[in-house]
Parts: structure tokens; sequence; C-alpha cells
């Protein structure tokens, strides 16, 4: 493992933040080659041991693999670095995307612009949902797994945390999951020593918690937000297509903070802006302070509650991996780790198929109804209320996404020129 210098260390993660478009695999890809096959700093054996961590855990992969090489590279000092600085232009693009949506949505090309991204981002979900079938079900009781996960979030509204720990379980009994590769034996590292990264790392986590609870009290927006995101880092397995699932049926149908078209809208910003996808929370929690703002500026309240929210969703990041990166070998030899892993694995193509299902509701149809006959319970839309413009320029993703192989960005320009021209004729 080579050493690089502080300054370095920040030209070489600016780099890699400027470049992190396209999602996880998208964005691991590049530090593959920047940090493996450009620069040489880490061996092949070991970025792929650190990936597989990272996977194991919480929260988005990428970034974490990011704070994990920086970690080797100058222990909690280079994480901070490599997870902060992956993190900061997707939140500073999407905090300008932002009080541009509020301020100027009323105006033709911003409503031209949304209404052509979120058909498009139809497609995008479906490639990611192929993408990860394919790696993820790998026999009869992993496609159980999926289609259980899809019916208890679709036809039961059953929370996603209960979904993704009873996938857990379930994966523990599954005897499809391959042997961990022989590693060396490791010594643990100083219990005392995770002991106290552990109790720093949740003090810095539980801080803006703490704070909104004593200043704003228990029922404020922002105390409320803490609690929630704060929850969500917690069960955040499977990526973010997987996660939004929840936070969209917690943030749009519970607490209110925004509406179902504008849920599309933050995910339509964190596809088209760099960092982890995961940053649409940032949004939701941008227009339910704004909404429901706990000081006297709406605009002041949007913006401590995109600071609050990113901190909620991150912080516990870099708790993971500076406390447990010691163990990672040591994780890394336990089977039952792979296999319960596996089985989220194979409930996220389940709850992503959700998410899919959700998108279309909302963005393909003006209305939608909903159903109650205890224990069912789900939505269908009002199929008079079809949006035939939005259909065609979701046909056109679909086009460009499985026939063409086009990029995100030619499908997302395509259809965004395809949506202004659409509001500027009707």
């Amino acid at each position: 493992m080579e050493k690089i210098s502080t300054k370095d260390q920040f030209k070489l993660w600016s780099y890699v933040a400027a470049h992190s478009f396209g999602g996880p695999a998208g964005q691991i890809a590049v530090i593959h080659k920047l940090v493996v096959e450009d620069k040489k700093l880490i061996s092949e054996e070991r970025f792929l041991h650190a990936l597989n961590f990272c996977m194991l855990l919480p929260g988005p992969e990428a970034q974490q693999l990011a704070t994990y090489m920086g970690w080797l590279m100058n222990r909690w000092r280079g994480g901070l670095i490599a997870g902060g600085l992956f993190i900061l232009p997707g939140f500073l693009s999407i905090l300008l995307l932002s009080y541009l949506y509020i301020l100027y949505n009323d105006t033709l090309f911003i409503q031209g612009l949304f209404y052509g991204m979120k058909p498009a981002i139809i497609a995008v979900v479906l490639a990611a949902l192929l993408r990860i079938s394919k790696k993820s079900l790998k026999g009869h009781l992993h496609r159980v797994l999926a289609a259980g996960a899809f019916l208890a979030l679709f036809f039961f509204n059953i929370p996603f945390p209960f979904i993704i720990l009873g996938a857990a379980l379930l994966g523990l009994l599954l005897d499809s999951a391959e042997e961990p590769p022989a590693t060396q034996k490791q010594h643990l590292p100083s219990a005392f020593l995770a002991l106290k990264t552990l109790m720093v790392w949740l003090s810095i986590w539980a801080l803006p918690a703490i704070m909104t609870l004593f200043i704003f009290g228990a029922d404020s927006t922002f105390h409320q937000m803490n609690v929630f995101f704060s929850q969500m880092a917690m069960v955040t397995f499977g990526g973010a297509y997987a996660v939004l699932s929840y936070v969209a049926q917690m943030g749009v149908e519970v607490y209110g903070w925004l509406k179902p078209a504008e849920m599309l809208d933050g995910l339509a910003m964190a596809e088209t802006t760099p960092g982890p996808l995961i940053q649409t929370v940032q949004f939701v929690g941008f227009m339910g302070a704004f909404r429901s703002p706990d000081v006297t500026s709406p605009h002041m309240a949007a913006l401590i509650a995109s600071v609050l929210t990113t901190w909620m969703t991150f912080a516990p990041c870099f708790l993971w991996i500076f406390t447990f990166a010691p163990y990672v070998e040591f994780i890394r030899g336990k089977k039952s780790f792979g296999k319960a892993l596996c089985g989220i694995s194979a409930a996220v193509v389940g709850v992503i198929g959700h998410l899919s299902i959700w998108f279309m509701l909302k963005t393909l149809f003006t209305k939608s109804e909903q159903y109650q006959n205890y224990p069912l319970q789900f939505e269908l839309p009002v199929w008079t209320s079809i949006d035939v413009y939005s259909v065609g320029i979701c046909f056109v993703a679909l086009v460009l996404q499985f026939k063409f192989k086009k990029n995100l960005f030619t499908i997302l320009a395509t259809c965004v020129a395809i949506g202004v021209l659409v509001k500027w004729l009707l």
C-alpha cells in the first residue's frame, strides 16, 4: 500500500468526485481505474476485498468504497477526504437545482425539463432491475424471495426494513451461497480502539438529532427528518433504487413532505448530477422543510434540511468504515455473511420491481385510487387518466435504453427535448 500526501489525495478524490456519474457501477469503475490501474496505489486483490466488505454494509457502496480507499491511504484523514469529496459535488448540484425548482418551476422550460425526465427514469430503473436480477437471482429460492418482497410491498404495504430483515434471515437458510475464498488468518484489532471509534462517530451521527430535539422539539420537521433518515441509513442495503422505494413510501404517503411527482423530479436530479443516487433524499428534505419550515424563512429551512438530511444519511458510512475496516478479512471469512447478503440481494430485485411500478403509476397516469380490504392495501391507476405524451416519451426512452444501448445522458437529453417541445406545443 503506497502512501500519498494530503494534497495529492485532494487532487485524486476531486477527480473521482467530478467523474462520479452513472450510478454505483460507473463510480466503482472510476475508482478502480484511477486507484488500481492508473496510480497503482492499491492492489487488485485489496480493492476487491474492500468492495466485498462495502457490499455487506448498509449505505451507498461506491461512497463507502471511496472512504475505505482513503482510509487505506491515510487512515481517518484520508477517509474523510475521499468520502467527503465524493458527496460534495452532488450535494451542491442538487441544492442549486432544488432552489431553481421552487423558484422557477412555473416556467415552461423547467416544466418541460422535468416532464421529459420522469418517463426517462422509468427506462433507467427497469435497466437497473434487469441488471441486478441477473446477478442476484441464482436459483428458484432467490426468485421466490424476490417475488415475495414485491408482493409484500405492493399488495400489503409492509415496511421496507422488515422485508430486508426477513430476507437476511431467510438467506441464512439458503444453501446456495458460495464458500468465501481462503484468506490468511488475521488477528483481531484492538477492541478498545474499535469501541472508541464507534462512540466518537455515534456521537457525530446523533449530534444533529439531539440539537433539533432541544431547539425545535420532537414534533418539528427538522427532528422528524433527522430521526427518519438516521433509521433509513441503517437499512440501505441493495443500492439506492431499493431504499428510495421506502423513502417514497414514507416521504409522500406518511409525512407528506413532497408529492409523488416531486419524488420523481428529485430522482431525476440525482441521476443527472455527480455523486451517489441516494443523494435524492436531500431533495426530499429540502421540499419537506420548505413546505413546513421550523424557522421564519422557508428558503433557509430548506437549506438547513438539505444539510441535516445529507449528514444523517452519510455520517453512518464513515462510522461503518472507520470502525469495521480493520475487521474486513475476519468478516469476509464468515460464510453466514455471504448467505445473508444473497437473501437481501434477491429481495432487492422485488423492491426495485415495486419502485418501477410506483414510478409508472405516478408518471404515466394523472390519477390513481386506493384499494383497501385488510390485509390488502394497494394503489391502482385510473385508466382514463393515462398521459399519452408521457407514455410516448417513456417508449422512446425504452427503445434508446434496450434497443440502441444509449448512455444515460443521451436518453435524458432526448427525453427532455421532447418534454420541452410537448409543453411548448400544448
